[in-house]
């Protein structure tokens, strides 16, 4: 039996109570995944880790925006189509007009989220950047194996959202690692159990899960193990959390703890 886990965006700034968007409820997730990556780690061919990888100057950080007054919005500000069609809320290059309102529009098209203005998070180089402890120190001692994890990283593109590993919000035509990431679809399908965790439940666990079981053959979905205990979400955002489980769970997707899975 092959098995691997894939986890989502276990870095500081969502995982630490310092980090600049902590999710209530990570601290203690990273530290079952953790011990459970002790647990299980033997019976695991393949560990794929995602890092959310963004610049400062970008389109979901308070400096990419300007009011008409020059003013930045405040973190968690929802920007909508309809704000940038009015100059509510304008880029920080007046060139760029075409393209936000454009990807706006198709933020309204998709259905998942309208654009959130985020805190500063996950900027390369920096201290939130990083895994946090207790999953980092657990991987080095699963790569004694020896062997190495697969880092996936995601969000560097400045013009779009990139909240799923699989692809990005509003794939960028010019940017291909914004587009459908068939290469890690074809190898997850390769095995026999997939199990599946990370931070937040209510956005990029969310929707990476949705886009796995939309490029996934149905008979594939049941291979995938759900850890639930290892993954919180974003206040406010529970609900798009809960609708997630409800519809993987209808799907075929198997939920589990940490203490219950490759048990």
């Amino acid at each position: 039996m092959k098995a691997c886990l894939l986890i989502v965006d276990p870095q500081k700034d969502f995982c630490d109570a310092n980090g600049s968007l902590f999710v209530p409820g990570a601290d203690e997730d990273v530290i079952r995944l953790g011990a459970m990556i002790d647990r299980v780690g033997s019976k695991l061919d393949s560990i794929k880790v995602t890092l959310d990888s963004h610049h400062r100057l970008h389109i979901a950080n308070p400096i990419f925006w300007r009011n008409a007054s020059g003013g930045k919005p405040a973190p968690f500000t929802i920007i909508t189509n309809e704000d940038v069609r009015n100059g509510v809320w304008m880029p920080f290059d007046p060139s760029l007009n075409a393209r936000v309102l454009d990807y706006t529009e198709q933020l309204d098209r998709n259905g998942r989220y309208q654009l959130c203005i985020w805190p500063e998070h996950c900027l390369i180089g920096t201290w939130g950047h990083t895994v946090a402890d207790p999953v980092s120190q657990a991987l080095l001692r699963w790569e004694e194996r020896p062997a190495a994890v697969n880092w996936v990283t995601k969000g560097s593109n400045l013009y779009t959202e990139h909240y799923s590993v699989v692809q990005a919000d509003v794939p960028d035509p010019a940017d291909p690692l914004t587009h459908l990431n068939t290469v890690l679809l074809n190898d997850l399908q390769s095995y026999d159990v997939i199990g599946f965790t990370g931070e937040a439940l209510s956005h990029c666990v969310a929707n990476t899960g949705r886009d796995i079981v939309a490029n996934f053959a149905a008979q594939y979905i049941r291979k995938i193990h759900l850890i639930t205990d290892c993954s919180s979400s974003v206040p406010g955002f529970k609900h798009i959390a809960d609708d997630f489980l409800a519809d993987m769970k209808a799907l075929g997707m198997q939920l589990c703890t940490s203490e219950n899975f490759l048990k």
